[in-house]
């Protein structure tokens, strides 16, 4: 990769992270920012106790890293002129602008084609068949039926806490500039690759769209339980105050879930003898379960359901999670525009060869 050179004009969250995934793995990125605009507006998208005065903000640097940052106004022609010739010799060009505005801003897929046959032309926008209509993560998360499925109950729904739906979009993004780039090693030609928010967003519904097109089963809001399987998902609170969640996805594991805890009595329930009946009397099986947890410290608890093989876990905050060894072995640190940056790896995969 050390040898690819990567521009990206897209802005916000999904666009930048494709461009932060290639700056990783070695390649020169170049993010061209809106002069006018003051640069990508996430540079403001700030935190109360952000400085006010700083050129970056948190949200800003989270996908921004090993880049290079220039301001151009790719309205002006002698701009337009210096961006042209960066993209003559670009392998990879990244953007996220609306449809209306791809004349304004000199980025016309025949015009692009035209300047470097071989370029591989990345495109990230909002909804499939509406391109001029503008698109934010929430939107998505509430048309997509996240929202819908995210809460506690009807009366009280809650987005994801991060942009997932950009997240998405930013993976099938990146897999397809990967698999242009490959087929460009075997014909020399560039390619048009195009991703929509809004079906990035329908991939990710997984088993719920399934759930529904198999069986008609609207997801309604569970909080963090399981609609499929029990207890999965179920979070409890130990004598220590801490708490635990459980993620139990089979009768084996649900025999030693109750060994460990000494309530081998309902695995002769019938209302738990297996998932389906589980799933059904989950909250029965949760208050059972709640009455032997609470009796436990959570470490010890956790020792043990790790040592028989139970899918269990602490529920930390965001401090302790990131105070984690593999957590700070991964993050990365950058001065931008003079203010320190930090940042979690875009990228979790290690590739070991032969």
């Amino acid at each position: 990769m050390r040898d690819l050179l990567v521009i990206e004009t897209a802005g916000v969250l999904a666009g930048p992270a494709v461009g932060m995934f290639f700056a990783e793995l070695g390649a020169r990125v170049i993010k061209v920012e809106n002069k006018h605009a003051g640069g990508d507006v996430t540079r403001r998208w700030k935190l109360p106790q952000e400085d006010p005065d700083s050129p970056v903000s948190a949200y800003f640097s989270s996908v921004n890293w090993g880049k290079d940052h220039r301001q151009m106004d790719l309205k002006d022609s002698r701009e337009r002129s210096s961006f042209d010739a960066l993209l003559k010799t670009a392998d990879v060009l990244i953007t996220n602008h609306l449809a209306a505005d791809a004349e304004k801003l000199g980025l016309q897929r025949e015009r692009l084609r035209s300047l470097n046959p071989k370029l591989v032309h990345g495109h990230i926008m909002g909804f499939a068949d509406q391109p001029q209509r503008p698109a934010f993560d929430v939107v998505l998360q509430a048309e997509a039926g996240y929202i819908s499925m995210t809460g506690t109950d009807a009366d009280h729904p809650a987005k994801l806490p991060i942009a997932l739906i950009d997240v998405l979009a930013a993976h099938q993004l990146k897999e397809g500039v990967l698999l242009a780039l490959l087929q460009r090693g075997s014909t020399g030609k560039g390619a048009y690759v195009e991703v929509s928010l809004e079906e990035a967003a329908l991939t990710g519904l997984i088993n719920q769209a399934s759930n529904y097109l198999m069986a008609g089963a609207v997801a309604r809001p569970m909080g963090t339980l399981h609609p499929n399987i029990a207890p999965y998902g179920e979070v409890f609170r130990c004598a220590d105050g801490g708490r635990i969640i459980l993620a139990v996805g089979s009768d084996i594991q649900f025999k030693a879930l109750c060994q460990v805890l000494g309530r081998t009595e309902l695995l002769e329930d019938v209302r738990f003898r297996v998932n389906a009946d589980r799933v059904r009397h989950r909250q029965d099986l949760a208050d059972r379960l709640a009455v032997a947890i609470v009796e436990r410290k959570r470490k010890d608890l956790l020792g043990e359901l790790l040592a028989a093989q139970v899918p269990s876990g602490a529920v930390d905050t965001i401090d302790r999670t990131l105070a984690s060894p593999v957590a700070r072995r991964m993050v990365l640190e950058e001065t931008i525009d003079g203010a320190l940056t930090r940042r979690i790896r875009g990228n979790a995969f290690r590739i070991e060869p032969y």
